[in-house]
């Protein structure tokens, strides 16, 4: 059955005309059969579930057109074929794989007290060498609702940190992909709240894990946080908080900081998410922190899409007061690009390079 599973390898999900027309096809072919062929009711009747399933599948796929979330029908069916291991596995390993590979573990919330699902690792094949290289660390976050498994599909992480260190001898930073909210739906915002802890999560219990399971370079100047939407507003804020945790930042098409939900409303985050207290609010938001502070040891990638109206006022007026505060400072704009997996897919290829040569890897 190889075959199938090429052609499911090959079948794109994106550009998406070709799985439509195929499933209007269907649906079509089963309505004339429907009406023409089936003269008993009963009979009609069987053959409606499958003409609503067809229609029913051609509108996700537009969906999914959209947001750019599965790349091809292998991806979408959990089939693609890009390396995943276990930690079991990791200890086995002889000699550095021809890729990278994504492993799952388990980082319990010993500090934050925070109930988080388990994270994604990818781990470069440099890795695998002998002597082990210590690699720095880029971690990436994911936004509401979401889970850390979307970096991986919808933002073709591993993908773009292969091709990387394709090019730089098997050389790329870890990239670890934490949970960021404790559930689908929830909402933390990456702060201490009610909501859970976390902040405290991400900045501590996720370093000390990371770091003494992977040997990795320590905290601080070769640590990276970036993130998309929400997660975007959470690792400039991290960043800017922590900078001995991480001294580099990307923010792709995040709101200006802590919002509940989708709304821009100051006043209804600082309710929702400290209790009402505007010093625990103003602590959190990054461009009060910026306009009270220098940051000269910090350095900050910014991508948005052009037609992502709110997200890009912030992220610009965010990338001006980084300048303003010395941060070293990158704003890319991508054209005709929206709040979708396009954007942040692109956004994390364009600013990996950047990112890493912060991290002391060869940019290439």
């Amino acid at each position: 059955m190889r075959w199938l599973a090429d052609f499911c390898a090959d079948l794109s999900l994106i550009d998406f005309w070709p799985v439509r027309t195929l499933l209007l096809a269907a649906a079509l072919l089963l309505l004339v059969v429907l009406v023409w062929r089936f003269r008993d009711r009963a009979a009609r009747w069987l053959l409606v579930p499958l003409v609503v399933a067809a229609l029913a599948l051609n509108a996700l796929v537009g969906v999914n057109a959209y947001f750019g979330y599965y790349l091809t029908l292998a991806q979408a069916l959990g089939v693609a074929e890009e390396s995943e291991g276990s930690l079991a596995m990791l200890n086995a390993q002889m000699a550095p794989p021809a890729s990278g590979i994504v492993v799952t573990v388990d980082i319990p919330g010993r500090a934050s007290g925070f109930q988080a699902r388990p994270a994604n690792v990818y781990l470069p094949p440099a890795w695998f060498a002998s002597p082990r290289p210590r690699l720095p660390v880029i971690v990436l976050l994911h936004g509401t609702p979401g889970s850390p498994t979307d970096w991986l599909d919808g933002g073709a992480a591993q993908r773009t940190a292969d091709g990387w260190a394709a090019q730089h001898g098997g050389v790329a930073p870890i990239v670890v992909i934490p949970d960021v909210n404790g559930g689908v739906f929830a909402d933390t915002e990456c702060v201490d709240s009610a909501r859970g802890n976390a902040e405290t999560y991400l900045t501590e219990d996720v370093p000390r894990l990371v770091q003494s399971r992977f040997l990795t370079r320590d905290p601080g100047r070769d640590w990276a946080v970036a993130g998309l939407s929400e997660g975007g507003s959470c690792a400039i804020m991290l960043a800017l908080r922590r900078p001995d945790v991480f001294a580099t930042f990307g923010d792709f098409g995040g709101l200006l900081g802590p919002r509940d939900g989708d709304v821009n409303d100051p006043a209804g985050a600082a309710d929702a998410l400290f209790g009402g207290s505007q010093q625990d609010f103003d602590a959190h938001e990054p461009s009060w922190l910026l306009t009270h502070r220098r940051f000269p040891g910090l350095h900050g990638f910014f991508v948005v899409g052009d037609n992502d109206p709110e997200p890009r006022a912030a992220v610009h007026r965010l990338a001006e007061l980084s300048r303003l505060a010395g941060i070293d400072t990158e704003l890319v704009m991508i054209p005709g690009g929206e709040h979708t997996f396009d954007v942040w897919r692109t956004a994390f290829a364009d600013a990996l390079p950047w990112i890493s040569h912060r991290l002391g890897l060869n940019p290439g």
